[in-house]
């Protein structure tokens, strides 16, 4: 899921941050903006492992 214009969604990611914003902040915002990108393009690309393999790989139960 790549946007056509990086830089009118860096633009928007700006605009929404608050005035005392920090470069950190920005950079978070951009770090979350990518993973879920990411995320996003491994789902469609069928690169997912079920929960119940995950639970188990964690010892984890229901």
């Amino acid at each position: 899921m790549q946007t056509n214009n990086i830089k009118q969604e860096a633009y928007r990611l700006l605009q929404k941050l608050p005035e005392n914003a920090t470069w950190d902040d920005l950079m978070y915002e951009i770090y979350v903006r990518q993973t879920i990108e990411a995320g996003i393009e491994d789902s469609e690309a069928g690169r997912t492992i079920d929960v119940g393999q995950v639970r188990a790989k964690f010892g984890l139960t229901k």
